[in-house]
């Protein structure tokens, strides 16, 4: 099993960030969705937990939905794995600032393959050492929303691209280098990601490779939850909740459309390495 901790800075509030974290979430899947591939919600209800945190009760919400990501992944693993392979269930718990996602993989792998996802957010610039108890050795890697590199060239969109972007609700932006150290508001949002593939001969490799995507995957997201800054900072929860709902609906109909939608992980020769 291999575990690191992501660190992303956001130009936000913590605050602010709940509702555009939700917001982007929901963005992304209808982005993401279509010719049979991509995200569709089986479940989202109301959840109060004495277990998911030890020593502290935490309610939420709870979710549970199913990616279908074959042309999505690494060539090198759509290759070496069947279809099944890339059916992958995800369950999460957000009891916002701190949210646990599982993956697994029950059609294929079963009890072989899981990750966890845990996050936290905190209103600093990622300065907080371990916020997530992990291993003292882990691996720290850190997440610029302003580094088009880690997007990769095909993936960019200048409407998107957050040197650029200067919102018009409110004065944020456009971030510059030193943007992490200097931005007032700031926060980060911790993951402590650990990836568990038993497979004799492929564990290493896969584990591996499947890290290798999370700071384009992490970046995308957090990145577009603040370029999207406009759409949803004047919305309320409850509007929030509303698009999640209609988003559900919305997935259902894409992923019967024939074209496919959204990002793969072979966009650049780099990530073939």
């Amino acid at each position: 099993m291999i575990i690191k901790e992501y660190r992303i800075p956001l130009p936000l509030s913590v605050d602010e960030f709940e509702r555009g974290l939700l917001y982007a979430v929901s963005a992304c899947s209808r982005n993401e969705t279509g010719g049979g591939e991509g995200a569709e919600f089986l479940v989202q209800e109301d959840f109060t937990s004495d277990t998911l945190r030890p020593g502290q009760t935490v309610s939420g919400t709870y979710t549970k939905k199913i990616y279908r990501l074959r042309s999505k992944a690494p060539w090198v693993l759509q290759k070496l794995l069947p279809a099944e392979a890339f059916e992958i269930h995800e369950e999460s718990w957000n009891a916002y600032p701190y949210c646990k996602t599982v993956l697994t993989n029950p059609g294929y792998m079963k009890e072989n393959f899981h990750q966890v996802i845990e996050t936290l957010h905190l209103p600093d610039n990622g300065s907080t050492e371990n916020a997530l108890d992990g291993p003292e050795k882990r691996e720290v890697i850190w997440v610029d929303i302003a580094d088009n590199d880690i997007f990769g060239a095909k993936n960019y969109k200048k409407e998107k691209d957050a040197r650029l972007f200067e919102p018009e609700v409110v004065e944020r932006g456009p971030l510059d280098d030193d943007w992490i150290d200097e931005h007032d508001p700031i926060m980060c949002a911790y993951k402590l990601v650990s990836c568990h593939f038993k497979w004799t001969g492929l564990q290493r490799m896969v584990e591996k490779t499947i890290h290798k995507q999370y700071p384009r995957v992490f970046g995308l997201m957090h990145r577009d939850a603040y370029v999207l800054l406009d759409e949803w900072y004047n919305m309320s929860m409850d509007s929030i909740r509303e698009y999640e709902e209609e988003t559900a609906h919305v997935l259902r109909k894409q992923l019967a459309d024939p074209e496919k939608r959204g990002t793969t992980c072979d966009d650049d020769a780099n990530n073939n390495k």
